[in-house]
């Protein structure tokens, strides 16, 4: 067989590249499993699939193996980026050299057209007047919305980020929608950074990079999902980072979704970080208690079903932070009411779900009361008085938040556990919804307080 040029390696590598001959051996498998296993425990997941995972396994005279590479870029790549790993391999595994050669036949090939792998297209449910927005998420769909109608100028790239189920994804197919409806012909790409991960390995396995750099490049909006999944992807963050310049110097907009904020994302290279600020960063919280039960209303409705504020609340109160796991109550519901013929009153309701929630534990109000007295180093005549210093009044607007919260009582009734009017009890509540946005710290002590009573 013809040489091609040796590995830059230690001495007794037992690894070369060559060119293949005409002669065919049976595949010993068992060898390359165990090599394969050796390799993927050094390298990056998209790395091992994208240049080794190709490789085609025979066994040669004398217990040798030989990996046929489908191309020579492939063998150029490998001795250049891994020929010190695969001295490592070689001292691994001494009893079984190996050699990689590059297919017969296999640079005349032709490859197959481009076809990127199948994405979701835009949801038409998706819109920002499907979008209930609240105190927790109001300021990221007005972000959203601002670029959806001034694409490339607004802000560039959006980043939204939240937890899980809390309607990331709905905002970025609303972008998508609103700029299709509002701008005929413009070019939208949503798509799932898994998807794109998995489109780059292809592409890179059948040298087809650039098809795909010519998907990505002349879009004039790129909507990329949960884009945290690139993190300590290097091949992956390599590309996305010319991708990224590429549009963002050619002033088409981009709008990205992640479970965390830029600042928080492991793994994650700076230069890609830096740019992730450059435009907006907008957080969406758990929706308040309110929110929930907007919700709630609107897609009961939207199903041509009216449920009353007991059953609102009730299902409102069972659901922790995620809109997902509210939309699931909801759904059972829904199909409880219709299979059964059931009217939509409490005790239907609740049993529909009891089977599925959590055992519900009984909370008072007067130990929410108590709770946050002790905490702040108070009577509970105190915070039920009229002492209206700031060491006293901040701690009952909290108790009185969490009760709403919580509990779910209307103004009046928190209103006479604290002997205040009605509207005084809207005041607190709204002052303390507003500092928890504002103020991460109160944020993270309301979160607890809630948990701690749930």
């Amino acid at each position: 067989m013809t040489s091609l040029r040796a590995f830059p390696s230690p001495v007794n590598l037992g690894v070369v590249l060559s060119a293949a001959g005409g002669e065919e051996w049976s595949v010993r498998r068992t060898s390359w499993e165990s090599m394969a296993d050796f390799l993927r425990q050094r390298l990056p997941l998209e790395e091992f699939e994208a240049w080794f995972a190709p490789l085609q396994p025979e066994s040669t005279p004398g217990g040798g193996l030989t990996l046929r590479a489908p191309s020579q870029l492939y063998a150029d790549y490998i001795r250049d980026h891994h020929g010190l790993l695969l001295a490592e391999l070689a001292q691994a595994f001494p009893t079984t050299p190996v050699r990689i050669v590059v297919a017969k036949g296999a640079e005349g090939a032709q490859p197959l057209p481009f076809r990127p792998a199948e994405r979701s297209p835009l949801n038409p449910r998706y819109t920002f007047a499907s979008f209930i927005a609240g105190p927790s998420n109001q300021f990221a769909r007005a972000a959203a919305l601002s670029v959806a109608e001034n694409p490339g100028q607004a802000y560039n790239p959006l980043f939204i980020y939240g937890g899980s189920g809390l309607g990331k994804t709905h905002l970025l197919h609303a972008v998508g929608n609103h700029i299709v409806a509002a701008r005929p012909g413009t070019r939208v790409r949503y798509v799932a950074t898994e998807s794109f991960v998995n489109e780059l390995i292809n592409s890179i396995r059948l040298q087809r990079m650039p098809a795909f750099r010519e998907t990505y490049r002349s879009v004039d909006v790129l909507l990329l999902d949960d884009v945290h999944i690139v993190a300590g992807k290097e091949r992956t963050q390599e590309e996305f980072f010319h991708t990224f310049n590429a549009l963002h110097e050619a002033g088409q907009q981009i709008v990205l979704t992640s479970d965390t904020p830029p600042a928080a994302i492991q793994g994650l290279e700076e230069r890609l970080r830096s740019r992730f600020v450059w435009g907006l960063v907008a957080d969406i919280q758990p929706p308040d208690l309110e929110t929930k039960c907007a919700i709630i209303r609107e897609k009961a409705h939207s199903e041509g079903v009216d449920l009353t504020d007991d059953v609102v609340l009730f299902i409102a109160r069972r659901v922790r932070e995620n809109v997902r796991e509210l939309e699931g109550y909801l759904n059972r519901v829904l199909v409880f009411l219709s299979l059964t013929a059931s009217p939509p009153n409490l005790e239907t309701v609740r049993a529909a779900l009891t089977p599925i929630l959590p055992e519900e534990r009984t909370v008072t109000p007067q130990e929410i009361v108590r709770f946050v007295a002790h905490h702040y180093g108070l009577k509970v005549s105190d915070l039920k008085g009229r002492d209206n210093r700031r060491s006293v009044a901040f701690p009952r607007q909290v108790a009185m938040y969490l009760i709403r919260e919580v509990l779910g009582l209307s103004y009046p009734e928190i209103g006479k556990l604290f002997g205040k009017h009605h509207s005084t009890v809207i005041y607190s509540i709204d002052t303390i919804t507003e500092s928890r946005r504002s103020n991460p710290s109160l944020d993270a002590t309301l979160t607890t307080f809630a948990e701690h009573f749930r």
